[in-house]
């Protein structure tokens, strides 16, 4: 949004926050191809003019899965924060395709503005196949979503303008045992849980919520590094930016319905912090694991 109120290029500016992430998952294809398939997407408005992480690797997620064989989906993804996007700009998205097999394909995106990469990744994808299964059950004793205060009522006293990063969101998010957005209560521990879903029902389409899954994969991992160091967001000075990020799908889950994402940090030092989270339906079956590595500087003062 320029100084004027008018909607700069690339940029989406929606009361619906949900319609906003169905408009960045709408990719626009060139026709073209060379070496790469090309693509070209809109950008979410966001209160401090960066691209959020989790948009631009789920629109790479989906760019790469507009090259496959009917029935391929994705399966695992690794990929690096490059520079800070822009999200007043567009992105363009060009897709290499590394390798075509009988049950598996490779694909490398990389996400350009102003005809600099911004962020890089390489995801596999495979048919469907049968073979021996098991998984990590959900933790016990975690409240339901249902149980949960709104998001809104933890925002009580932040600056408009804060407030917006929240509430603009396309996610109904809760936590457990609370959000540290104002402060962080409770014992200092590298590890919460998050309820999420979409504040709206999306299509059906499978692909269009594996895509989303990765969107949501980005939000709140980092606060397991935070909360073990009782940090806050709103803590003055505070810089939090995404290294890379990690993602396996396990089993098809509908981003509209509730989700646990269940989090924890196994180390932080040298100013930077590993977070990684399971994700599992609300009826307890494992979806996907994620690992994400950030930068955090905290002012001096700071635990």
């Amino acid at each position: 949004m320029t100084d004027g109120g008018t909607k700069a290029p690339g940029e989406v500016v929606e009361a619906d926050p949900v319609a906003s992430l169905l408009a960045v998952l709408n990719l626009s294809s060139s026709g073209a191809r060379t070496t790469e398939d090309i693509f070209t997407g809109v950008s979410q408005s966001m209160p401090l003019g960066r691209v959020y992480g989790g948009q631009v690797l789920s629109q790479s997620i989906v760019a790469a899965s507009r090259t496959l064989p009917p029935g391929r989906t994705v399966h695992s993804m690794h990929g690096y924060f490059l520079r800070p996007g822009d999200s007043s700009a567009g992105i363009t998205f060009a897709v290499d395709r590394i390798h075509d097999g009988r049950s598996f394909s490779t694909r490398r995106t990389q996400a350009y503005q102003d005809g600099v990469p911004i962020f890089s990744m390489i995801a596999s994808f495979q048919d469907e196949d049968p073979g021996l299964e098991h998984a990590e059950p959900m933790p016990a004793g975690i409240p339901r979503p249902e149980d949960l205060p709104n998001l809104e009522d933890h925002l009580v006293g932040l600056h408009p303008m804060s407030k917006r990063m929240f509430t603009d969101r396309p996610l109904d998010v809760r936590h457990v045992p609370g959000p540290i957005y104002l402060n962080v209560a409770g014992e200092h521990v590298p590890r919460q849980a998050v309820w999420l879903r979409t504040r709206r029902s999306l299509p059906d389409d499978p692909d269009l919520h594996r895509a989303a899954l990765a969107y949501v994969s980005d939000m709140t991992i980092q606060e397991s590094v935070l909360r073990a160091h009782g940090v806050a967001w709103s803590t003055p000075g505070l810089k939090v930016a995404s290294l890379d990020h990690a993602m396996w799908w396990h089993r098809f889950a509908r981003v509209d319905d509730w989700l646990l994402y269940v989090q924890e940090s196994p180390s932080a030092r040298g100013g930077r912090g590993l977070a990684t989270g399971r994700i599992y339906s609300s009826e307890g079956i494992l979806v996907a694991s994620v690992a994400q590595e950030i930068t955090i500087r905290v002012p001096s003062g700071g635990d």
